[in-house]
């Protein structure tokens, strides 16, 4: 029989607050699933990506194929479901403690916001926390709900994603068909921003290249938001339902049984065939890249949680130190979240080494592995020696400032 001295200090921590490993797993492959996907759009114009100058080679083909079917739209549809999660948790710690959650939760909403506003101003046009914190703030609003609501919810969201994506694939192939001259000039004023992007995330100073991060942001909120952010609402709804259901503390459930062997088939199957549109088309913006889109969209939720279902297999295994010491890095994920985005912008723009829109598909996911299992080892080393990561520290410090101490 095992004892304390034979567990990792990661498992004897989870065990003694009654969490389980589940849920840091699932963020820990989230994270690394994020910068294989972001690195294109830290490397290059975010309409063309990969398209503009990064497929050269069968095998940068092959790359760009495999993180658009495997993680892309995925990675973040784990971050968001556990968000919910997370938020589950801070409810049942208020609760037990007899303590008011509303104040701590504004606060950390806020804060998120704010860290978002800086990430985008000093690493990444592509930032999801302030979504995150507004999104965050309408869950709040279904803290009460029951599990079946939430789940319904959640589907309902998920669906409206799917709308929206062939909204946005319906409209561009009917321009494409009866108003081809207004798109070939959308394309060259395209093209024009482009060569100034280019100039000046190669060259610009910090100053210029976050004036365009702006720029760039505010444009992608207007069409990114619709997209993606009921996608993320839908699964923070989950996650939220997934603590209440306790279905989170049971890796063997029927329903994790279920999504291996159903539901992470059918969604790769659709995923796949969405990737391979998305390389057929001109670009990501032509009509059959968005329709490649509408697959991916269709595909990611039910690929996400089967992706759930292999991560709870694997936590029923033995409590190996290679096991905890992911699942420690899945604690930390803010602090990594943000050292991959401050990592990747010093080597693609200017003020750093300067690689945007110069190196393949290829070398930009190398690049982004290399990233993310830097930022892994990093925040999983760092939690050895402290009890949060840096920005989970100050963010937790910052929400329960009112009882004035972190907890």
């Amino acid at each position: 029989m095992k004892t304390d001295k034979d567990l990792p200090d990661y498992i004897i921590e989870n065990e003694s607050a009654g969490r389980i490993i589940l849920p840091d797993l699932v963020r820990a492959f989230a994270l690394m699933g994020i910068v294989l996907v972001n690195v294109a759009y830290f490397a290059y114009p975010n309409d063309i990506i990969y398209h503009d100058g990064g497929l050269n080679s069968t095998l940068d083909n092959v790359a760009y194929f495999s993180v658009n079917s495997l993680l892309f739209l995925k990675s973040y549809t784990l971050f968001s479901f556990r968000f919910g999660v997370g938020l589950a948790y801070q409810i049942v710690s208020a609760e037990k403690r007899h303590q008011s959650f509303t104040a701590s939760h504004w606060r950390r909403m806020a804060a998120l916001i704010v860290i978002g506003i800086l990430h985008v101003t000093f690493a990444f046009t592509g930032d999801i926390l302030i979504i995150y914190g507004f999104l965050g703030a309408l869950l709040y609003l279904f803290r009460h709900k029951s599990s079946a609501t939430l789940v319904k919810v959640g589907i309902a969201l998920v669906i409206v994603q799917i709308i929206v994506a062939a909204f946005f694939a319906l409209a561009t192939y009917l321009g494409e068909l009866y108003a081809p001259e207004q798109l070939v000039a959308q394309a060259t004023e395209m093209n024009s921003i482009r060569d100034t992007t280019r100039q000046i995330f190669q060259n610009g100073s910090l100053l210029e290249v976050a004036a365009l991060r702006w720029q760039e942001w505010l444009i992608m909120i207007v069409l990114i938001l619709p997209l993606q952010g009921p996608g993320a609402l839908g699964f923070f709804m989950f996650g939220l339902a997934a603590v209440r259901t306790g279905i989170l503390s049971d890796p063997g459930a029927r329903l994790w049984s279920q999504a291996r062997q159903v539901y992470l088939p059918c969604g790769m199957i659709i995923s796949a065939t969405g990737a391979y549109f998305t390389l057929q088309g001109d670009s990501p913006m032509s009509s059959t890249g968005l329709l490649g889109l509408l697959l991916l969209v269709i595909g990611a939720p039910l690929a996400s949680i089967g992706y759930i279902g292999l991560i709870a297999k694997w936590s029923q295994g033995p409590l190996t130190p290679f096991k905890a010491f992911i699942a420690r890095s899945g604690t930390a994920t803010l602090s990594a979240y943000l050292l991959q985005s401050l990592i990747l912008s010093w080597i693609f723009c200017g003020y750093g080494l300067g690689l945007y829109a110069s190196v393949s598909a290829t070398t930009c996911i190398i690049i982004a592995f290399a990233t993310g299992t830097a930022s892994i080892v990093f925040t999983s080393v760092w939690r050895t020696r402290f009890s949060r990561g840096p920005a989970e520290h100050l963010l937790r410090n910052w929400s329960y400032l009112s009882i004035g101490q972190s907890r």
